[in-house]
Protein backbone atom coordinates (compact mmCIF):
# COMPACT_ATOMS: atom_id res chain seq x y z
CA UNK A 1 0.00 0.00 0.00
CA UNK A 2 1.41 3.17 -1.33
CA UNK A 3 2.36 6.36 1.53
CA UNK A 4 -0.43 8.31 -0.27
CA UNK A 5 -3.07 5.88 -0.21
CA UNK A 6 -2.00 5.76 3.71
CA UNK A 7 -2.63 9.08 4.19
CA UNK A 8 -5.86 9.58 2.36
CA UNK A 9 -6.92 6.72 4.14
CA UNK A 10 -5.99 8.01 7.87
CA UNK A 11 -7.52 11.42 6.78
CA UNK A 12 -10.83 10.11 5.69
CA UNK A 13 -10.83 7.91 9.13
CA UNK A 14 -9.92 11.10 10.95
CA UNK A 15 -13.08 13.15 8.66
CA UNK A 16 -14.81 10.14 9.99
CA UNK A 17 -14.37 10.34 13.59
CA UNK A 18 -14.78 13.92 13.73
CA UNK A 19 -18.38 13.73 12.06
CA UNK A 20 -19.20 11.39 15.08
CA UNK A 21 -19.00 14.33 17.89
CA UNK A 22 -20.76 16.84 15.46
CA UNK A 23 -24.54 17.08 15.56
CA UNK A 24 -26.35 15.92 13.01
CA UNK A 25 -27.65 19.38 11.10
CA UNK A 26 -30.48 17.33 9.52
CA UNK A 27 -31.96 15.84 12.69
CA UNK A 28 -31.23 19.40 14.47
CA UNK A 29 -33.13 21.28 11.67
CA UNK A 30 -35.75 18.52 11.53
CA UNK A 31 -36.45 18.57 14.84
CA UNK A 32 -36.30 22.63 15.25
CA UNK A 33 -38.82 22.69 12.08
CA UNK A 34 -40.80 20.38 14.58
CA UNK A 35 -41.40 22.56 17.31
CA UNK A 36 -44.64 21.82 19.02
CA UNK A 37 -47.38 23.97 17.78
CA UNK A 38 -49.83 24.87 20.86
CA UNK A 39 -53.39 26.38 21.64
CA UNK A 40 -51.60 29.09 23.43
CA UNK A 41 -48.80 30.04 20.64
CA UNK A 42 -51.94 29.82 17.62
CA UNK A 43 -54.22 32.47 19.79
CA UNK A 44 -50.98 34.40 20.24
CA UNK A 45 -49.72 34.75 16.61
CA UNK A 46 -53.65 35.26 15.52
CA UNK A 47 -53.58 38.30 17.89
CA UNK A 48 -50.14 39.35 16.44
CA UNK A 49 -51.93 39.07 13.08
CA UNK A 50 -49.03 36.80 11.84
CA UNK A 51 -51.06 35.09 9.41
CA UNK A 52 -48.56 34.18 7.20
CA UNK A 53 -46.16 32.49 9.51
CA UNK A 54 -48.94 30.47 11.17
CA UNK A 55 -50.22 29.09 7.86
CA UNK A 56 -46.48 27.71 7.05
CA UNK A 57 -46.52 26.72 10.98
CA UNK A 58 -49.83 24.63 10.26
CA UNK A 59 -48.85 23.31 7.00
CA UNK A 60 -45.21 21.85 8.05
CA UNK A 61 -45.60 21.32 12.02
CA UNK A 62 -48.91 19.71 12.77
CA UNK A 63 -50.91 16.72 11.36
CA UNK A 64 -54.64 17.41 10.52
CA UNK A 65 -56.11 15.34 13.37
CA UNK A 66 -54.00 17.10 16.22
CA UNK A 67 -54.95 20.49 14.74
CA UNK A 68 -59.00 19.60 15.34
CA UNK A 69 -57.96 18.34 18.77
CA UNK A 70 -56.51 21.50 19.48
CA UNK A 71 -59.28 23.81 17.84
CA UNK A 72 -62.03 21.92 20.29
CA UNK A 73 -61.43 25.14 22.41
CA UNK A 74 -61.75 27.63 20.07
CA UNK A 75 -64.61 30.06 19.92
CA UNK A 76 -66.57 30.57 16.52
CA UNK A 77 -63.99 33.86 15.46
CA UNK A 78 -60.30 31.84 15.95
CA UNK A 79 -61.54 28.64 14.66
CA UNK A 80 -62.82 30.22 11.22
CA UNK A 81 -59.33 32.04 11.07
CA UNK A 82 -57.45 29.21 11.47
CA UNK A 83 -59.34 26.93 9.18
CA UNK A 84 -59.33 29.75 6.28
CA UNK A 85 -55.41 29.91 6.81
CA UNK A 86 -55.18 25.55 5.65
CA UNK A 87 -54.82 24.46 2.29
CA UNK A 88 -58.00 22.86 0.74
CA UNK A 89 -56.75 19.32 1.07
CA UNK A 90 -55.52 19.82 4.81
CA UNK A 91 -58.67 21.95 5.74
CA UNK A 92 -60.85 18.91 4.71
CA UNK A 93 -59.03 16.27 6.12
CA UNK A 94 -59.34 18.44 9.37
CA UNK A 95 -62.81 18.80 9.66
CA UNK A 96 -63.49 15.06 9.07
CA UNK A 97 -61.52 14.81 12.70
CA UNK A 98 -64.01 17.61 13.95
CA UNK A 99 -66.68 17.18 16.50
CA UNK A 100 -70.49 17.63 15.36
CA UNK A 101 -70.37 20.96 17.00
CA UNK A 102 -67.24 22.30 15.21
CA UNK A 103 -68.64 20.76 12.09
CA UNK A 104 -71.98 23.01 12.43
CA UNK A 105 -69.98 25.92 13.58
CA UNK A 106 -67.98 26.08 10.77
CA UNK A 107 -70.90 25.48 8.28
CA UNK A 108 -72.66 28.58 9.68
CA UNK A 109 -69.59 30.51 9.27
CA UNK A 110 -68.38 29.28 5.55
CA UNK A 111 -69.46 30.55 2.28
CA UNK A 112 -70.73 28.62 0.06
CA UNK A 113 -67.73 28.25 -2.11
CA UNK A 114 -65.75 28.07 1.01
CA UNK A 115 -68.14 24.92 1.77
CA UNK A 116 -68.11 23.65 -1.39
CA UNK A 117 -64.20 23.51 -1.80
CA UNK A 118 -63.97 21.50 1.21
CA UNK A 119 -66.93 19.09 -0.10
CA UNK A 120 -64.87 18.51 -2.96
CA UNK A 121 -61.31 17.46 -1.23
CA UNK A 122 -63.86 15.05 1.82
CA UNK A 123 -63.69 11.29 0.50
CA UNK A 124 -67.33 10.06 0.05
CA UNK A 125 -67.48 7.89 3.52
CA UNK A 126 -66.32 10.60 5.06
CA UNK A 127 -69.28 13.32 4.37
CA UNK A 128 -72.05 10.46 4.72
CA UNK A 129 -70.37 10.63 8.63
CA UNK A 130 -70.98 13.71 8.90
CA UNK A 131 -74.09 14.04 7.50
CA UNK A 132 -75.54 11.39 9.57
CA UNK A 133 -74.34 13.56 12.71
CA UNK A 134 -75.84 17.39 11.02
CA UNK A 135 -79.44 18.42 12.06
CA UNK A 136 -81.22 19.01 8.64
CA UNK A 137 -81.05 22.07 7.76
CA UNK A 138 -77.26 22.27 7.95
CA UNK A 139 -77.77 18.87 5.95
CA UNK A 140 -79.67 20.58 3.13
CA UNK A 141 -76.76 22.93 3.35
CA UNK A 142 -73.85 20.94 2.84
CA UNK A 143 -76.07 18.90 -0.29
CA UNK A 144 -76.38 21.94 -1.87
CA UNK A 145 -72.17 22.54 -2.04
CA UNK A 146 -72.30 19.14 -3.81
CA UNK A 147 -72.44 18.41 -7.21
CA UNK A 148 -75.84 16.13 -8.51
CA UNK A 149 -73.03 12.83 -9.19
CA UNK A 150 -72.29 13.31 -5.67
CA UNK A 151 -75.58 14.10 -3.57
CA UNK A 152 -76.92 10.75 -5.63
CA UNK A 153 -73.77 8.77 -4.62
CA UNK A 154 -74.40 10.10 -0.98
CA UNK A 155 -78.30 9.31 -0.81
CA UNK A 156 -77.40 5.40 -2.03
CA UNK A 157 -74.86 5.31 1.02
CA UNK A 158 -77.78 6.74 3.31
CA UNK A 159 -79.96 4.11 2.60
CA UNK A 160 -77.58 1.08 3.36
CA UNK A 161 -79.11 -0.31 6.97
CA UNK A 162 -76.76 1.37 10.16
CA UNK A 163 -73.99 -0.54 10.92
CA UNK A 164 -74.01 -2.39 7.37
CA UNK A 165 -70.99 -2.68 5.76
CA UNK A 166 -72.79 -0.39 2.84
CA UNK A 167 -73.07 2.28 5.17
CA UNK A 168 -69.36 2.80 6.07
CA UNK A 169 -68.27 1.71 2.75
CA UNK A 170 -66.30 4.32 0.03
CA UNK A 171 -67.24 4.14 -3.76
CA UNK A 172 -63.98 6.17 -4.49
CA UNK A 173 -61.83 2.90 -5.92
CA UNK A 174 -59.90 1.76 -8.92
CA UNK A 175 -61.63 -0.51 -11.28
CA UNK A 176 -59.47 -2.34 -14.27
CA UNK A 177 -60.50 -4.49 -16.74
CA UNK A 178 -59.03 -7.81 -17.55
CA UNK A 179 -57.55 -7.27 -20.77
CA UNK A 180 -56.08 -3.91 -20.03
CA UNK A 181 -52.23 -4.00 -19.98
CA UNK A 182 -50.21 -3.70 -17.01
CA UNK A 183 -48.63 -0.60 -18.57
CA UNK A 184 -52.33 0.85 -19.18
CA UNK A 185 -53.15 -0.10 -15.88
CA UNK A 186 -50.36 2.45 -14.22
CA UNK A 187 -51.44 5.18 -16.50
CA UNK A 188 -54.93 4.58 -15.48
CA UNK A 189 -53.56 5.30 -11.54
CA UNK A 190 -51.45 7.72 -12.17
CA UNK A 191 -54.42 9.77 -14.31
CA UNK A 192 -57.44 8.78 -11.44
CA UNK A 193 -55.27 7.78 -8.46
CA UNK A 194 -55.33 10.97 -6.56
CA UNK A 195 -58.91 11.26 -6.09
CA UNK A 196 -59.48 7.58 -5.08
CA UNK A 197 -59.14 6.08 -1.29
CA UNK A 198 -56.78 4.16 -1.83
CA UNK A 199 -54.49 2.85 -5.21
CA UNK A 200 -52.21 -0.11 -3.31
CA UNK A 201 -55.00 -2.65 -4.11
CA UNK A 202 -56.76 -2.52 -7.86
CA UNK A 203 -59.69 -4.65 -8.31
CA UNK A 204 -60.84 -6.59 -12.27
CA UNK A 205 -64.49 -6.09 -13.13
CA UNK A 206 -66.28 -7.02 -15.70
CA UNK A 207 -69.59 -4.90 -16.28
CA UNK A 208 -69.30 -4.14 -12.76
CA UNK A 209 -68.74 -7.47 -10.93
CA UNK A 210 -65.96 -8.59 -9.52
CA UNK A 211 -63.81 -10.96 -10.99
CA UNK A 212 -60.10 -10.61 -9.15
CA UNK A 213 -57.73 -7.80 -7.74
CA UNK A 214 -54.35 -7.19 -8.22
CA UNK A 215 -51.69 -5.10 -6.04
CA UNK A 216 -49.71 -2.49 -7.30
CA UNK A 217 -46.07 -4.03 -6.18
CA UNK A 218 -47.39 -6.68 -8.79
CA UNK A 219 -48.35 -3.94 -11.40
CA UNK A 220 -44.58 -2.50 -10.81
CA UNK A 221 -42.22 -5.36 -11.01
CA UNK A 222 -44.27 -7.57 -13.81
CA UNK A 223 -43.63 -6.69 -17.18
CA UNK A 224 -45.66 -3.79 -18.91
CA UNK A 225 -46.92 -5.95 -21.73
CA UNK A 226 -48.81 -8.50 -19.59
CA UNK A 227 -52.43 -8.44 -19.20
CA UNK A 228 -54.41 -7.68 -16.12
CA UNK A 229 -56.02 -11.26 -16.47
CA UNK A 230 -52.59 -12.86 -16.59
CA UNK A 231 -51.59 -11.77 -13.08
CA UNK A 232 -55.02 -10.92 -11.01
CA UNK A 233 -55.56 -12.87 -8.04
CA UNK A 234 -59.21 -14.39 -8.32
CA UNK A 235 -59.15 -16.31 -4.78
CA UNK A 236 -59.68 -12.92 -2.70
CA UNK A 237 -62.26 -12.06 0.19
CA UNK A 238 -65.26 -9.68 -0.14
CA UNK A 239 -68.17 -8.68 2.04
CA UNK A 240 -71.92 -7.83 1.03
CA UNK A 241 -73.43 -4.69 1.50
CA UNK A 242 -75.59 -6.12 4.45
CA UNK A 243 -73.20 -7.81 6.27
CA UNK A 244 -72.66 -6.42 9.85
CA UNK A 245 -69.48 -3.52 9.57
CA UNK A 246 -67.80 -5.14 12.81
CA UNK A 247 -67.73 -8.93 10.93
CA UNK A 248 -66.03 -6.50 8.00
CA UNK A 249 -63.79 -4.93 10.51
CA UNK A 250 -62.94 -7.75 11.88
CA UNK A 251 -62.50 -9.77 8.50
CA UNK A 252 -59.67 -6.80 7.35
CA UNK A 253 -57.91 -7.06 11.03
CA UNK A 254 -57.46 -10.56 10.96
CA UNK A 255 -56.17 -10.96 7.08
CA UNK A 256 -54.33 -7.61 7.54
CA UNK A 257 -56.00 -5.90 4.55
CA UNK A 258 -55.36 -2.66 3.05
CA UNK A 259 -59.17 -3.05 2.16
CA UNK A 260 -61.78 -5.32 1.14
CA UNK A 261 -64.26 -4.88 -1.64
CA UNK A 262 -68.08 -4.87 -1.03
CA UNK A 263 -70.30 -6.33 -3.69
CA UNK A 264 -74.35 -6.22 -3.92
CA UNK A 265 -76.66 -9.64 -3.95
CA UNK A 266 -75.39 -9.53 -7.72
CA UNK A 267 -71.70 -9.76 -7.30
CA UNK A 268 -71.46 -6.00 -8.55
CA UNK A 269 -68.87 -4.31 -6.86
CA UNK A 270 -69.88 -0.69 -5.15
CA UNK A 271 -66.99 -0.01 -2.69
CA UNK A 272 -64.33 -0.82 -0.09
CA UNK A 273 -63.99 -0.53 3.35
CA UNK A 274 -60.44 0.68 4.29
CA UNK A 275 -58.41 -0.33 7.06
CA UNK A 276 -58.67 2.90 8.93
CA UNK A 277 -62.28 2.93 8.56
CA UNK A 278 -62.09 -1.03 10.26
CA UNK A 279 -60.23 0.96 12.96
CA UNK A 280 -62.95 3.20 13.56
CA UNK A 281 -65.75 0.74 13.54
CA UNK A 282 -63.77 -1.62 16.09
CA UNK A 283 -62.86 1.31 18.50
CA UNK A 284 -66.57 2.46 18.19
CA UNK A 285 -68.09 -1.16 18.79
CA UNK A 286 -65.36 -1.69 21.98
CA UNK A 287 -66.16 1.87 23.10
CA UNK A 288 -69.90 0.20 23.09
CA UNK A 289 -69.30 -2.91 24.83
CA UNK A 290 -67.15 -0.95 27.73
CA UNK A 291 -69.94 1.32 28.15
CA UNK A 292 -72.50 -1.62 28.29
CA UNK A 293 -70.90 -3.80 30.43
CA UNK A 294 -70.11 -1.10 32.80
CA UNK A 295 -74.41 -0.58 32.84
CA UNK A 296 -74.47 2.89 31.04
CA UNK A 297 -75.74 3.18 27.73
CA UNK A 298 -73.68 3.96 24.72
CA UNK A 299 -73.96 7.59 23.69
CA UNK A 300 -71.09 8.93 20.83
CA UNK A 301 -70.58 12.10 22.28
CA UNK A 302 -66.98 12.62 24.64
CA UNK A 303 -67.39 12.58 28.48
CA UNK A 304 -66.83 16.17 28.42
CA UNK A 305 -68.91 16.51 25.54
CA UNK A 306 -72.30 15.04 26.78
CA UNK A 307 -74.57 16.77 29.09
CA UNK A 308 -75.48 15.84 33.00
CA UNK A 309 -78.63 15.25 32.14
CA UNK A 310 -77.46 12.57 29.18
CA UNK A 311 -75.06 10.89 31.40
CA UNK A 312 -77.61 10.59 33.83
CA UNK A 313 -80.37 9.26 31.34
CA UNK A 314 -77.77 6.88 30.16
CA UNK A 315 -76.53 5.13 34.18
CA UNK A 316 -79.96 5.61 35.87
CA UNK A 317 -81.95 2.66 33.32
CA UNK A 318 -79.55 -0.21 34.62
CA UNK A 319 -78.89 1.49 38.06
CA UNK A 320 -82.79 1.09 38.82
CA UNK A 321 -82.60 -2.45 37.22
CA UNK A 322 -80.17 -3.66 39.66
CA UNK A 323 -81.53 -1.79 42.27
CA UNK A 324 -84.96 -3.37 42.46
CA UNK A 325 -83.40 -6.80 41.53
CA UNK A 326 -81.71 -6.81 44.55
CA UNK A 327 -85.01 -6.98 46.24
CA UNK A 328 -85.11 -10.36 45.69
CA UNK A 329 -81.67 -11.22 47.71
CA UNK A 330 -83.66 -9.06 50.55
CA UNK A 331 -86.42 -11.13 50.27
CA UNK A 332 -84.07 -14.95 50.91
CA UNK A 333 -82.13 -12.88 53.99
CA UNK A 334 -85.60 -12.16 55.58
CA UNK A 335 -86.55 -15.52 55.05
CA UNK A 336 -83.60 -16.46 57.03
CA UNK A 337 -84.58 -14.14 60.16
CA UNK A 338 -84.31 -16.47 62.66
CA UNK A 339 -80.90 -17.98 61.87
CA UNK A 340 -79.48 -14.73 61.86
CA UNK A 341 -80.70 -14.10 65.35
CA UNK A 342 -78.99 -17.21 66.96
CA UNK A 343 -76.12 -16.87 65.24
CA UNK A 344 -75.94 -13.35 63.95
CA UNK A 345 -71.63 -13.53 62.94
CA UNK A 346 -73.37 -15.43 60.32
CA UNK A 347 -74.05 -11.71 58.35
CA UNK A 348 -70.82 -11.11 58.87
CA UNK A 349 -69.17 -13.21 56.39
CA UNK A 350 -72.32 -12.28 53.46
CA UNK A 351 -70.19 -9.29 51.43
CA UNK A 352 -67.23 -11.35 51.28
CA UNK A 353 -69.40 -13.91 50.04
CA UNK A 354 -71.35 -12.24 47.09
CA UNK A 355 -67.86 -10.12 46.55
CA UNK A 356 -65.82 -13.11 45.69
CA UNK A 357 -68.68 -14.33 43.56
CA UNK A 358 -69.49 -11.55 41.41
CA UNK A 359 -65.59 -11.03 41.02
CA UNK A 360 -65.34 -14.47 40.06
CA UNK A 361 -68.51 -14.23 37.74
CA UNK A 362 -66.77 -11.10 35.78
CA UNK A 363 -63.72 -12.65 35.20
CA UNK A 364 -64.96 -15.22 32.99
CA UNK A 365 -67.93 -12.94 31.78
CA UNK A 366 -64.91 -10.60 30.39
CA UNK A 367 -62.47 -13.46 28.62
CA UNK A 368 -65.59 -14.95 26.87
CA UNK A 369 -67.13 -11.49 25.53
CA UNK A 370 -63.57 -10.46 24.57
CA UNK A 371 -63.41 -14.04 22.71
CA UNK A 372 -66.57 -13.68 21.50
CA UNK A 373 -65.64 -10.40 20.07
CA UNK A 374 -62.37 -11.35 18.46
CA UNK A 375 -63.72 -14.51 17.21
CA UNK A 376 -62.26 -17.35 19.24
CA UNK A 377 -64.89 -18.18 20.69
CA UNK A 378 -68.82 -19.27 19.08
CA UNK A 379 -72.00 -20.66 20.15
CA UNK A 380 -71.07 -24.31 19.77
CA UNK A 381 -68.32 -23.89 21.89
CA UNK A 382 -70.68 -24.15 25.03
CA UNK A 383 -70.01 -27.10 26.53
CA UNK A 384 -66.42 -26.63 26.21
CA UNK A 385 -66.39 -23.63 27.93
CA UNK A 386 -68.39 -24.49 30.71
CA UNK A 387 -66.27 -27.40 31.11
CA UNK A 388 -63.45 -25.80 30.85
CA UNK A 389 -64.52 -22.79 33.19
CA UNK A 390 -65.74 -25.68 36.03
CA UNK A 391 -61.98 -27.04 36.08
CA UNK A 392 -60.64 -23.86 36.55
CA UNK A 393 -63.27 -22.74 39.52
CA UNK A 394 -62.75 -26.26 41.79
CA UNK A 395 -59.33 -24.84 41.32
CA UNK A 396 -59.74 -21.43 42.07
CA UNK A 397 -62.10 -22.46 45.23
CA UNK A 398 -59.60 -24.55 46.78
CA UNK A 399 -57.31 -21.82 47.25
CA UNK A 400 -59.93 -19.47 48.08
CA UNK A 401 -62.07 -21.92 50.83
CA UNK A 402 -58.49 -23.24 52.75
CA UNK A 403 -57.29 -19.49 52.77
CA UNK A 404 -60.53 -18.14 54.38
CA UNK A 405 -60.50 -20.80 56.37
CA UNK A 406 -57.54 -20.30 57.84
CA UNK A 407 -58.05 -16.58 58.20
CA UNK A 408 -61.77 -17.52 60.67
CA UNK A 409 -59.33 -19.93 62.60
CA UNK A 410 -56.48 -17.62 63.16
CA UNK A 411 -58.90 -14.55 63.40
CA UNK A 412 -61.33 -16.23 65.83
CA UNK A 413 -64.06 -15.20 64.05
CA UNK A 414 -65.27 -19.18 64.07
CA UNK A 415 -64.51 -22.59 64.70
CA UNK A 416 -63.14 -25.31 62.58
CA UNK A 417 -67.22 -25.71 61.75
CA UNK A 418 -67.42 -22.47 60.73
CA UNK A 419 -64.35 -21.97 58.50
CA UNK A 420 -65.69 -25.10 56.88
CA UNK A 421 -68.93 -23.93 55.99
CA UNK A 422 -67.80 -20.56 54.90
CA UNK A 423 -65.17 -22.70 53.04
CA UNK A 424 -67.87 -25.20 51.55
CA UNK A 425 -69.83 -22.09 50.40
CA UNK A 426 -67.45 -20.26 49.11
CA UNK A 427 -66.57 -23.07 46.67
CA UNK A 428 -70.25 -23.38 45.44
CA UNK A 429 -70.24 -20.09 45.23
CA UNK A 430 -67.20 -19.70 42.32
CA UNK A 431 -68.51 -22.72 40.69
CA UNK A 432 -71.57 -21.08 39.98
CA UNK A 433 -69.99 -17.92 39.79
CA UNK A 434 -68.28 -19.20 36.87
CA UNK A 435 -70.56 -21.27 35.28
CA UNK A 436 -73.06 -18.10 34.68
CA UNK A 437 -70.20 -15.52 33.51
CA UNK A 438 -69.26 -17.80 30.94
CA UNK A 439 -72.80 -19.19 30.11
CA UNK A 440 -74.49 -16.08 29.94
CA UNK A 441 -72.93 -13.77 27.15
CA UNK A 442 -72.48 -16.93 24.91
CA UNK A 443 -76.51 -17.74 25.52
CA UNK A 444 -77.24 -13.94 24.76
CA UNK A 445 -75.17 -14.15 21.39
CA UNK A 446 -77.37 -17.22 19.92
CA UNK A 447 -80.81 -15.40 20.48
CA UNK A 448 -79.01 -11.67 18.87
CA UNK A 449 -78.04 -10.02 22.00
CA UNK A 450 -75.42 -7.94 22.98
CA UNK A 451 -73.09 -10.33 24.86
CA UNK A 452 -71.92 -7.11 26.89
CA UNK A 453 -75.30 -6.88 28.44
CA UNK A 454 -74.71 -9.73 30.66
CA UNK A 455 -71.80 -8.40 31.75
CA UNK A 456 -70.17 -7.55 35.46
CA UNK A 457 -73.93 -5.64 36.62
CA UNK A 458 -76.09 -8.28 35.86
CA UNK A 459 -73.98 -11.60 36.58
CA UNK A 460 -73.22 -9.73 39.76
CA UNK A 461 -76.91 -9.65 40.69
CA UNK A 462 -77.69 -13.07 39.77
CA UNK A 463 -74.30 -14.49 41.55
CA UNK A 464 -75.56 -12.69 44.42
CA UNK A 465 -78.95 -14.14 44.31
CA UNK A 466 -77.48 -17.74 43.95
CA UNK A 467 -74.56 -17.16 46.82
CA UNK A 468 -77.16 -16.23 49.89
CA UNK A 469 -79.55 -19.13 48.87
CA UNK A 470 -76.71 -21.35 48.86
CA UNK A 471 -75.02 -19.76 51.83
CA UNK A 472 -78.15 -20.06 54.05
CA UNK A 473 -78.97 -23.76 52.87
CA UNK A 474 -75.20 -25.19 53.89
CA UNK A 475 -75.10 -22.93 57.03
CA UNK A 476 -78.74 -23.77 57.83
CA UNK A 477 -78.17 -27.79 57.62
CA UNK A 478 -74.95 -27.48 59.16
CA UNK A 479 -76.31 -25.82 62.44
CA UNK A 480 -80.03 -26.85 62.19
CA UNK A 481 -81.55 -23.78 62.21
Amino acid sequence: MSEDWKAARQKVEDLVEESKNMPDLAETDYLEEREELTEERILEMLEERQYKELKEELENNMYPIDLADILENFDQKHLVMVFRLLAKEEAAETFTYMNSDMRELLINALTDSELEEVMEEMYLDDTVDVLEEMPANVVDRLLMATDEETRVQINQLLQYPEDSAGSVMNVDYIALRKEMTVAESILKIRQVGINKETIYTCYVTEKRKLIGQVDVKELLTTSESKTVEEIMDTNMLYAHTTDDQEDVARTITKYGLIALPIVDHEMCMVGIVTVDDAMVVLQEETTEDISIMAGVNPNEETYFGTTVLEHVKSRIPWLLFLMLSATVTQMIMNSYEAALAVMPQLAGFIPMLTGTGGNCGSQSSTLVIRGLAVGEIEFKDLFKVIWKEVRIAVCISLILSVVNGLRILLMGQGDAMMAFTIGLTMACTVVIAKVVGCTLPLLAKKVGLDPAIMATPLISTLVDISTISVYFAIVSTAFAL
